[in-house]
């Protein structure tokens, strides 16, 4: 069968299993989602706020079923929350949930840092290249949220040296989590700058071949971020 062109129609009872697909309106859901993200990231929507589908509908110029299955994605993503007779809201970070980012953290990025010896030299040098990244980034005054994201490059790439996609992919999602926390913080007290020394330091460790020592590092770096978030966010 020859192959149909974007938009157009296969006829009924074609056993097409794409049939119900619509990348136009998959594309707009996205984009729809892909706003909310960024609001919520940069901190311009709180954790807690409704997210009402009659106002987002009017704010963004889409329908209400694009809105709802925008937020259906937000849900699935731990990013918004759904419940009876009260709808969806950008989700609150709580104790039990940072404790548990941190844990997986922990468990993903010490499985990398063990294998650094035997990881490949383009997974090391992802390592080197996310650091002076961010290094740069420093420098160059660049914007808190640009900071972040470069900060948490760096521990994805330490993930990636144990060379699993699997793997890098959890970690992924957890980063997901993290970025809402990380913008709810952003507005208490901006600390993204902090972390270039003792990422390095950490790196140092790995390249001198001190790996007892760089994991030492590493749990000390995650448990502190997680009784900072803890702290500053007053979840105690």
């Amino acid at each position: 069968m020859p192959p149909v062109e974007p938009g157009s129609v296969r006829a009924a009872g074609d056993g097409s299993p794409f049939d119900g697909l619509s990348l136009e309106h998959s594309s707009t859901v996205e984009r729809v989602a892909d706003e909310l993200r960024r609001a919520v990231f940069d901190g311009e929507i709180e954790s807690g706020t409704p997210l009402r589908e009659v106002a987002l509908t009017e704010s963004l110029g889409v329908s209400r079923p694009t809105v709802r299955e925008a937020l259906a994605l937000l849900v699935a993503e731990g990013l918004a929350t759904r419940e009876p007779n009260r709808g969806v809201s950008v989700a609150s970070p709580d104790p039990e949930s940072v404790r548990d980012v941190s844990t997986a953290r922990t468990v993903l990025e010490t499985a990398g840092v063990r294998t650094w010896a035997r990881a490949s030299e383009e997974a090391r040098h992802a390592v080197r290249y996310a650091l002076a990244d961010y290094e740069r980034a420093v420098a160059a005054d660049a914007s808190y949220r640009e900071l972040n994201e470069l900060h948490l490059g760096i521990h994805l790439s330490l993930v990636g040296l144990t060379g699993s996609p699997r793997l890098v992919a959890m970690a992924e999602s957890i980063v997901g989590e993290l970025r809402l926390v990380l913008a709810q913080i952003d507005r208490v007290r901006r600390n993204a700058r902090d972390q270039a020394g003792s990422h390095h330091h950490l790196l140092d460790l790995l390249e001198s071949g001190d790996t007892d020592a760089a994991i030492a590092e590493l749990e000390v770096h995650l448990h502190g971020a997680e009784d900072a978030i803890i702290e500053r966010l007053d979840l105690t």
